[in-house]
């Protein structure tokens, strides 16, 4: 939409042709139906830094339209965006939907873009190493020009299967393989899925791979019925898929990371003295971050829970100190593409022009956002980067 709007701003004919019944499938549901937006880091430096070894090939397409631009964009179209933790930009009306529609009008107000819908491409001929036309189901099409901007593979309920790395694949471009990016973690540990639904803001996982530890992260953490996930999980995902690829991955998560293991020993002893008589099972609320106590008592014998706490040894003391520290888990794998974020994979940049994000295989062939190999955490990047090589796409056509 982004392309298309562009380009028919400065007067191209455009047509959209678009796989499924309406518009904005997957922009509808970006952000847990909330839409993040963009990353509110106006260091252009920063901000690439979290495109990894992509950063040295965007900062012409990021020069063009960057963060500023984006919060322009919106704005001046009556939509305001707020800032919220770690630089997340959301509308302020908190739903996609709007972020939709804002583009929808965009596309409307230029008077020069056709949208076909229910329109699926079913093939890319080439013709003197320039696309001679697109052959959909509802008919074919000739153009000057073509952009692909069909997404990547997460989340294919809303159409991203891939269609465009097979075209490019076809057309003689070199496509990385696709993988969940951005993506929760199955787990093995049966205290986790106790804790489905249950949210924490402020946890600290550790990896390890062999029993070698390899990183730790702090952040928000949501426990699933198939084991984790939210930002600090999701944002770990992409390092955690390559350790598996090497051996057995597990992790301990802290509950409390601000507390030391004296203050943490401190604590028990003096919420045991002021419950003396009472059992460890009915005090564990009282001991664990909100909502947490289940999934402990799933890691302690019935034998101790039926304990009152004045009889509990200064050993087991200890013991709950360890697991509030680090409660163990071992990761089965990751979740698949239909619970993904984002995934990676896509065209190498080395075969597309960045500066106008054409191709320098395909002259008449302009390639956007997630059909990128470019990888990102969660955050807002991903929509920022669909942005900017939209607007550079349509802007340079």
């Amino acid at each position: 939409m982004m392309a298309a709007g562009t380009a028919g701003a400065q007067g191209k004919k455009v047509l959209l042709l678009e796989k499924n019944a309406r518009l904005g499938e997957k922009l509808r549901i970006t952000g847990g139906g909330r839409c993040n937006v963009t990353n509110a880091e106006y260091d252009i430096h920063k901000l690439l830094s979290n495109y990894g070894k992509a950063k040295d090939f965007l900062y012409s397409p990021f020069s063009q339209f960057g963060v500023k631009d984006t919060f322009d964009f919106f704005e001046k179209r009556g939509m305001p965006l707020i800032i919220e933790a770690r630089k997340r930009a959301f509308p302020h009306t908190q739903k996609a939907n709007d972020i939709f529609k804002v583009m929808e009008k965009y596309l409307a107000e230029t008077g020069n873009v056709t949208v076909e819908t229910n329109s699926e491409v079913v093939s890319v001929p080439l013709e003197n190493g320039k696309i001679e036309k697109i052959i959909s189901r509802s008919g074919e099409y000739r153009a000057e020009k073509y952009i692909f901007a069909t997404g990547g593979m997460s989340a294919p309920k809303t159409g991203s299967t891939g269609d465009g790395f097979k075209w490019l694949n076809r057309l003689g471009h070199r496509v990385a393989e696709s993988n969940p990016n951005i993506v929760p973690l199955e787990m093995h540990d049966s205290w986790m899925k106790r804790l489905a639904g249950v949210s924490l803001s402020f946890m600290k996982i550790t990896f390890f791979m062999d029993g070698k530890k390899e990183f730790s992260k702090t952040g928000k953490i949501l426990f699933t019925h198939f084991g984790l996930s939210g930002p600090l999980i999701l944002n770990s995902s992409s390092q955690v898929s390559e350790l598996l690829k090497h051996g057995e991955v597990t992790c301990t998560i802290d509950m409390y990371p601000d507390t030391d293991m004296g203050s943490m020993q401190k604590n028990i002893l003096n919420i045991f003295e002021a419950n003396k008589n009472k059992m460890l099972k009915n005090v564990l609320p009282i001991l664990c971050p909100k909502g947490l106590a289940p999934g402990m008592m799933v890691l302690l014998s019935d034998e101790l829970l039926q304990t009152k706490v004045h009889s509990i040894s200064k050993e087991d003391r200890k013991e709950f100190a360890n697991l509030f520290k680090a409660m163990p888990g071992t990761v089965a794998g990751l979740m698949g593409y239909d619970r993904a974020v984002v995934s990676d994979g896509g065209v190498v940049l080395e075969e597309i022009d960045t500066k106008t994000m054409q191709s320098k295989k395909i002259s008449n062939l302009y390639v956007t956002g997630d059909l990128l190999h470019i990888n990102r955490p969660s955050g807002g990047f991903s929509l920022q980067m669909c942005w900017t090589t939209g607007f550079v796409a349509g802007n340079n056509i």
